[in-house]
């Protein structure tokens, strides 16, 4: 697909197809069933990130988002290797 044709793709996608291809990549699979192959999930990913951006998402409501609470290296809630 051509950039300037994807581009435009994302630009006029609606609130519902971008609900719709947040739902698809979750479960990897089309609403008819059929699975995403891992071009298609990552096309999807691609439309998903650039539509986020286009329409200003609030961070916490974006793909892979992940909330940070602490930096300290001292919280509980941080990750303790073992060996």
């Amino acid at each position: 697909m051509s950039e300037m044709t994807f581009d435009r793709m994302v630009q006029q996608m609606s609130p519902a197809i971008y609900a719709s291809l947040k739902q698809a990549v979750s479960l990897r699979k089309w609403p008819d069933g059929r699975v995403l192959s891992a071009e298609q999930v990552e096309l999807c990913l691609e439309a998903i990130i650039k539509y986020e951006a286009e329409n200003k998402v609030p961070a916490e409501e974006r793909v892979g988002y992940l909330e940070r609470s602490s930096c300290s290296s001292d919280s509980e809630d941080s990750i303790k290797w073992v060996n």
